[in-house]
């Protein structure tokens, strides 16, 4: 389908392409993606400027007078193309499509500025070249939600069909057509040249219906998303159903060609311009909502995080995918698994990272991939977002730990107050009331029986001295004095009085606050006492250190093991009062293995 606008007026309608393998596109690739200096982009834009120009010097100087109005309407096509591929050129340089634009935009002006030259040359460049704006013009439309890059066989196929159709044969076919200025004619026939230029038609309306079909299946099967990047390839696709219609008209009809029809066509090439140049503004808007967005990342969580995520994606079928910890798996909001997608598929994935670690990925319609920025925008504000939730959550499940720790402590003062008073009310209480009867007796018999007296005197003195012990055992479990020489000490005297045979290794133990004392020693004491009475051991081991400011205290033994920390209350006062100092407490009690409590607290020191 030859759109060849000459001079003298005549037009003919074609379309050609060029072949985008896989060395012209690595070659592409390198060429759009490098770093341009600013002297690059005025150099462009003033050949642009130059080319557009010169195309309307004809027009302007009246050399033209004779062409039709949508013969100008085809020298300005060049300029459309070329402003808004130069622009998203600049903005997307990682991206062939603003390349391909341009491409096509420079098309346009190679025959109408050949036309011109007044040589054999120049005239047969013009109609050799006259659809050359169609080489990147096809592969724009084909690859509009892939970068520019051509990757499905079937569009390598239809790209070389117009190659077929109007490179190498529009050469066949200058070869016998014999006109004024064209300097390729060898053999000519006006017959051959004839069947060649049908041939010529026919292939190219195939890639032309081919095109379409691809075009319209990509449409019908694609998400809102990826048709709103369909969009250029949707009006590009309207242009070559109309320059299809004109060629069927040329093989079936009477070759006769209205005006109004070669308006509609030439004037549809509008649309494809202004709608990659919409996709541009689209993609300003989308990321001017993220705005919103990130004011409301704070209240934001679960499902209604991931539709504001894809709101402003404008991907409805977005899915924030997060990371099970420990696995390579992945749930979503309600907990459900997530199968993430495969490379080469038209879902793409972003992960989503807190200090380095991946915490979930954003699953997306690739066709968003030509807007980059929008994606790292959504992937960071994923990012603050689920930082946000994750720390609510643990300041939630350290509220709750507080609340319980509070209820534990609460109730282990109030069974501790209750142990005390049974513990006085059995023992020293009584002792004390047996002494007070002891002292009544001998007040009466100090006279009449002094030997039953000095029996009354010695047994008071007993009862007193075991009354005086019991005590000082209650204030040794409130406050242990021996703590007022040091740890170490505190600990050899807790070592001494143990049942089980223990040893005490005390390393480099520098001055400690009195709640980190108090702390260790109870650690040691409540392990000890364990041991003894559960553990069945043979030896015991405690050791107290200082590594890198922080307090280590830990007490191994030999025994049955198994112990399991939720089932005692005393390990758990332990936990609790380490807690409280922000320490923590490690049980290892493999069944058979022994057991080892390790606490550490911070010493500072």
């Amino acid at each position: 389908m030859r759109v060849q606008l000459t001079p003298g007026g005549t037009v003919e309608h074609g379309l050609v392409a060029a072949p985008v393998s896989r060395r012209s596109a690595h070659v592409l690739s390198r060429f759009s993606g490098r770093e341009r200096s600013v002297r690059f982009w005025v150099a462009l834009w003033l050949l642009a400027a130059a080319a557009q120009i010169g195309a309307l010097v004809p027009v302007f100087s009246g050399a033209a007078a004779a062409e039709p109005g949508y013969a100008l309407v085809f020298r300005l096509l060049g300029g459309s193309f070329l402003v808004c591929g130069l622009i998203a050129w600049r903005r997307r340089p990682d991206s062939n499509i603003g390349l391909l634009m341009t491409l096509v935009g420079f098309g346009f002006f190679v025959a109408p500025l050949a036309g011109q030259v007044d040589a054999p040359a120049g005239q047969t460049a013009a109609l050799y070249f006259v659809d050359i704006w169609t080489i990147p013009f096809v592969a724009l439309l084909l690859t509009s939600v892939t970068g520019g890059r051509v990757q499905s066989a079937v569009d390598r196929l239809l790209v070389w069909t117009f190659v077929a159709a109007l490179g190498v044969l529009q050469f066949v076919w200058m070869l016998f057509l014999e006109q004024a200025g064209n300097v390729l004619v060898a053999f000519p026939d006006e017959g051959i040249a004839n069947v060649i230029d049908k041939m010529q038609r026919s292939l190219t309306l195939a890639g032309c219906l081919g095109t379409i079909l691809v075009i319209g299946g990509r449409w019908r099967a694609a998400s809102p998303a990826r048709r709103r990047a369909l969009l250029p390839s949707v009006a590009g696709a309207v242009a070559l159903l109309l320059f299809a219609s004109l060629l069927a008209n040329d093989l079936l009809g009477t070759g006769t060609r209205s005006d109004l029809h070669l308006w509609l066509a030439i004037t549809s090439l509008l649309l494809v311009p202004a709608a990659f140049l919409a996709g541009l503004l689209r993609s300003r808007l989308a990321r001017a909502g993220l705005t919103q967005l990130i004011r409301d990342l704070r209240r934001m969580r679960g499902t209604e995080l991931q539709a504001a995520l894809a709101k402003a994606m404008g991907d409805r079928d977005l899915v924030v995918a997060r990371r099970v910890p420990g696995r390579q798996a992945y749930v979503d909001a309600d907990g459900g698994p997530v199968a993430l997608p495969t490379t080469g598929g038209e879902r793409r994935i972003v992960p989503v990272e807190r200090d380095g670690s991946e915490i979930a990925a954003i699953v997306y319609d690739a066709s968003l991939d030509d807007d980059p920025e929008l994606v790292e925008a959504v992937s960071a504000a994923a990012a603050i977002a689920l930082e946000n939730e994750a720390l609510h959550a643990e300041s939630e499940g350290r509220l709750a730990e507080l609340q319980a720790s509070r209820a534990r402590l609460v109730t282990a003062g109030d069974a501790e107050r209750r142990r005390l008073e049974r513990n006085l009310h059995d023992g020293a209480q009584q002792r004390l009331v047996a002494l007070s009867m002891q002292l009544r007796l001998l007040q009466g018999r100090i006279r009449e029986d002094p030997s039953t007296a000095e029996a009354l005197v010695t047994t008071a003195s007993d009862e007193l001295a075991l009354s005086l012990t019991e005590l000082r055992e209650l204030a040794r479990g409130l406050h242990p004095a021996v703590l007022d020489h040091g740890l170490e000490p505190a600990l050899e005297s807790l070592v001494s009085r143990s049942p089980v045979p223990t040893t005490l290794s005390c390393d480099a133990v520098g001055t400690l606050s009195r709640p980190v004392e108090l702390a260790a020693y109870f650690v040691a004491s409540e392990a000890l006492t364990n041991v003894a009475k559960y553990a069945c051991a043979t030896v015991a081991q405690v050791r107290v250190a200082c590594e890198r400011r922080t307090l280590v205290v830990e007490i191994a033994d030999d025994g049955t093991g198994g112990v399991d920390p939720a089932r005692g209350s005393g390990l758990r006062g332990l936990v609790d009062r380490l807690e409280a100092l922000d320490g923590r407490l490690t049980v290892v009690s493999p069944p058979g293995a022994g057991t080892t409590v390790r606490a550490e607290l911070p010493c500072g020191s």
